[in-house]
């Protein structure tokens, strides 16, 4: 199995676990016999909407906190966990697992500055971290010289 396969795999795994923690991967089962039919009366009377997206609206709603870092000078020209060449002047980020091309909005809790990058790699590696950010992302936080920085990561959409 090639190191792509793996990485697909791994992320669809822990999405899906995430799902299932927050609720949104039970299903209802019918007993034998019993036939459901939604009609539009009966998803009111059960509050169910069947138009929403999971993993979108798990996303518009997700903030976390914690340590990034940056990552660059060894990377760039080489490919991406989804495949694409890695450019560290793009305004991109790794995550563990979030899907790609998220938008993200990282927030420096040092001095305040934001921006808003795609994801497009797996990582970081190193412990204790929630999110890994191109040179470029990293530059415009001011955390180039840090190297590792306190921040708020606001899930923006698919």
């Amino acid at each position: 199995m090639n190191q792509f396969k793996i990485k697909l795999f791994n992320t669809a795994f822990f999405l899906g676990l995430n799902l299932i923690s927050l609720g949104l991967g039970s299903v209802a089962t019918a007993t034998q016999g019993e036939i459901i039919s939604p009609t539009a009366e009966s998803n009111q009377k059960l509050n169910l909407n069947f138009d929403f997206q999971p993993a979108v609206e798990i996303a518009n709603t997700a903030v976390y906190s914690g340590k990034a870092s940056w990552y660059g000078p060894g990377f760039h020209g080489r490919r991406t966990a989804n495949g694409e060449v890695f450019n560290s002047n793009d305004l991109t980020a790794a995550h563990r697992s979030l899907p790609f091309g998220t938008k993200v909005r990282v927030t420096n809790m040092n001095n305040g500055r934001s921006v808003v990058v795609r994801i497009n790699d797996r990582g970081p590696f190193a412990g204790g971290r929630i999110i890994d950010l191109s040179a470029g992302a990293a530059r415009s936080i001011n955390m180039i010289n840090s190297g590792v920085a306190p921040v708020r990561v606001e899930v923006l959409g698919i």
